[in-house]
């Protein structure tokens, strides 16, 4: 090996990263066969951390700012290798660069529907989705149990383990909560605090800090959210009762509105009274509140309809008489 070769060798006396690419966790700093100078500069930027490594072993890690990397300023490293003597005996170590920044946007989901015990739909199968953001805290950590030696590590490979460590808490708290399905669905931001509580032990083990945890919805499968609507509709409409007398009173206005609509006012006011007494008999009390009034028992509201429709000109005082005559005698 000539002067020059072996001078070349051994001058790396600027050691820096300028992030290039999105989502790079871990990068090695290129040394091959060349050792650091002693001496050099090392320059850590804000949302980094340097990590100094011999023979396997941390060394040193360093901060953001601008390092000289002397004797005095990695005492491990000056005991292990003589960096006093110049490398008189030479030695090879690596330099391993960390981003710290948020790594945000990162999404989880349920592979499978996750089933649960719920009192008041029996066992059902939930699906959830979200987002979190984290970042490095502690580089030795993360360098022992993920990245290594590797000369580049990014949060891509990384995302696998952490959507399977959310699901897993996931199902586990569900499993353990006994909370009503509707209720999780109305409190999803307290159950997202949850979940990254229980969620910050497995991140920080890592050397990572979970920053941000976000859940943007949890549903049901297809066939489970329409029987769920099915319910809700039922509950909506209530009163059967009440909702039949609402709309016959409704069919007089539109049977009005169209041609050959005011002859059929009284055969609809037949058709919706009948229908009203149907459903009665067929629901029973059960669905009936004590007191309610029927579309028969209630002609008020049919009345004042005819009313309209004689003062609007749609229907002559004759028609009038005669309609009304016949909702009296259908409702005695």
């Amino acid at each position: 090996m000539s002067a020059w070769e072996f001078a070349k060798k051994q001058f790396i006396d600027v050691i820096h990263w300028t992030e290039d690419e999105e989502g790079l966790l871990a990068w090695r700093f290129p040394m091959r066969d060349m050792e650091i100078q002693n001496g050099a500069i090392l320059t850590v930027r804000e949302s980094q951390l340097a990590m100094f490594v011999d023979e396997g072993q941390v060394a040193d890690v360093f901060g953001p700012g601008r390092h000289k990397l002397e004797t005095r300023t990695i005492p491990v490293l000056t005991n292990l290798r003589n960096w006093d003597k110049l490398f008189a005996s030479p030695f090879k170590s690596d330099v391993y660069f960390f981003s710290t920044r948020l790594q945000v946007d990162q999404k989880w989901g349920t592979t499978n529907p996750v089933t649960i015990r719920d009192r008041e739909f029996g066992a059902v199968r939930v699906r959830a989705f979200g987002n979190y953001a984290y970042r490095i805290v502690d580089a030795g950590r993360f360098h022992r149990h993920i990245s290594g030696t590797r000369e580049r590590y990014t949060s891509e490979e990384l995302a696998g383990q952490l959507r399977t460590t959310v699901t897993g808490a996931m199902a586990d708290l569900f499993g353990e909560s006994r909370i009503p399905f509707l209720d999780l669905a109305a409190n999803q931001e307290e159950l997202a605090g949850q979940l990254r509580g229980r969620l910050t032990h497995a991140f920080e083990t890592l050397g990572l800090e979970l920053a941000t945890f976000v859940v943007e919805s949890i549903s049901l499968p297809e066939e489970l959210q329409k029987a769920l609507d099915a319910r809700i509709g039922m509950g909506m409409v209530g009163d059967m009762q009440r909702y039949t007398q609402y709309q016959v009173a409704s069919n007089i206005a539109t049977a009005a509105e169209n041609e050959g609509g005011v002859a059929g006012i009284g055969a609809g006011l037949g058709a919706g009274v009948a229908m009203g007494q149907a459903m009665t008999q067929a629901l029973g009390q059960a669905t009936a509140p004590a007191g309610a009034a029927t579309a028969a028992e209630d002609p008020a509201a049919l009345l004042e309809k005819l009313h309209a429709l004689k003062e609007k000109g749609v229907l002559t005082a004759a028609e009038f008489d005669a309609k009304k005559a016949e909702l009296l005698k259908r409702i005695a």
